[in-house]
């Protein structure tokens, strides 16, 4: 990291919602917006020259709307991570997203508290799933995304993969995994890879929605 402050895009075809994001999220020290895109093509275009760690995207905008700019931002930088904003929990375009490869999604009006934890949580590698809506999301993750021998896959992870995804699926860094587990990061890095490998997901989301599916953990954990 060049610094210790996340660096945020916004991206919201409203001014005003662009506005308020920015007054809320510029009053935390440790968060820096750091430019603002009013569609998907313009926050693509502004990535390189910007750098955010987040992009803080809005899912409804004409012309790139947010799930393909979702789709781009993850397959051209994959290191950036993106909270989705949605006005509708049970939108479908909240699971559209979500496929995508967005790292979580908050909805519209969230508390200036929330939204800031939720921006830190995703630049610290949390999976942020609005509460209200979590058992939605997961439920329908799982009837159209989850592999029929994904039970007999759990079964391949021993046991200290299966703590490190216990800890992942109810939104734990690998900081956070690491101390928990008196482990080094470097250990924690490999065995996720490790767990993703076995379980053929892609993600840390689809990890979770398995974790959660087999019984690893509950909902009320999340």
């Amino acid at each position: 990291r060049r610094d210790l402050v996340i660096r945020v895009l916004i991206c919201d075809d409203q001014w005003i919602v662009c506005e308020g994001l920015e007054a809320i999220l510029s009053a935390d020290s440790e968060i820096k917006v750091v430019a603002v895109a009013h569609d998907g093509a313009e926050a693509l275009a502004l990535i390189p020259e910007v750098a955010p760690d987040v992009v803080l995207l809005d899912l409804k905008m004409p012309g790139m709307d947010g799930v393909q700019a979702t789709r781009e931002i993850c397959r051209r930088f994959p290191t950036i991570k993106v909270l989705v904003l949605t006005t509708y929990g049970a939108d479908e375009w909240v699971f559209e997203a979500i496929r995508a490869g967005a790292d979580g999604y908050l909805l519209k009006g969230t508390p200036r508290e929330s939204l800031i934890e939720a921006v830190k949580g995703t630049a610290a590698g949390r999976t942020h799933v609005d509460p209200s809506v979590a058992g939605k999301l997961f439920e329908r993750v799982v009837q159209s995304e989850i592999p029929h021998e994904a039970s007999q896959i759990l079964d391949t992870l021993s046991d200290r993969e299966l703590d490190v995804l216990r800890l992942l699926a109810r939104g734990y860094s690998n900081p956070d995994i690491a101390r928990q587990l008196y482990l080094s990061e470097g250990t924690v890095r490999n065995y996720v890879s490790a767990i993703l490998a076995k379980l053929q997901v892609p993600d840390r989301t689809r990890a979770a929605v398995l974790a959660l599916r087999y019984g690893l953990v509950k909902l009320s954990d999340l």
